[in-house]
């Protein structure tokens, strides 16, 4: 799919993560209506995506599960990690005066996360077509992510992958994926700043339509 492709109308756009640029990126471009599952967790490997979408979220973050990381200096908050999808949070578990537990916010994190589950899935099953933004991804993966989209989404949809490799300028890589655009962006310092321009060109001539 080539990357003209991809610009049209959408009922629904969300974040598939790698860490939480696709999301700011989407919140920048006013195309980020509602939260999604995964917009603030660092997945390394779109395969952990695919395995969790397949799953359809079952068992993502339960308390079996969870592990706390090193403790940052200064971070406001735990840094969790679900060891069955091999996910990260960094953004849900606030350190609180007076008790020394990662846990101790897990009932409402739990709830949140449940909503933005419920809500996904639904739009799913629902809006007549879908934009998933993924951060990082092999030909390999996005061609499973594709099909393991096909059997959740009930109408239409389309993937977004991007990748910072060293190109000097925005790479149309045209994979033979009938969903999937993938295209290849000049590294960028994602730690340095949260605003990468080339993203506008990305996101430029796509809408959200509230279904």
């Amino acid at each position: 799919m080539k990357l003209a492709e991809i610009k049209g109308v959408y009922h629904s756009i969300f974040s598939l993560g790698f860490n939480c640029t696709p999301a700011i990126q989407l919140e920048a471009n006013k195309l980020r209506p509602f939260a999604g599952v995964l917009d603030w967790t660092v997945s390394a490997y779109l395969s952990d995506v695919n395995r969790l979408l397949k799953n359809r979220f079952a068992g993502f973050m339960e308390l079996p599960n969870l592990k706390m990381l090193d403790f940052i200096p200064n971070h406001p908050n735990y840094v969790v990690q679900d060891t069955y999808y091999n996910m990260v949070s960094s953004h849900d578990f606030p350190i609180r005066a007076g008790s020394d537990s990662y846990l101790s916010s897990y009932p409402e994190f739990k709830e949140k996360l449940n909503r933005r589950v419920a809500r996904t899935l639904e739009k799913m099953a629902s809006d007549p077509k879908l934009l998933f933004v993924r951060l990082n991804g092999t030909f390999e993966e996005a061609s499973e992510l594709q099909s393991v989209l096909a059997s959740m989404v009930t109408h239409d949809f389309r993937v977004l992958l991007v990748n910072y490799t060293q190109v000097p300028y925005i790479v149309d890589l045209e994979w033979p994926l009938e969903k999937v655009c993938s295209v290849e962006l000049p590294a960028f310092d994602m730690y340095a700043s949260n605003y990468d321009p080339n993203w506008n060109i990305l996101l430029e001539g796509i809408q959200y339509v509230n279904a």
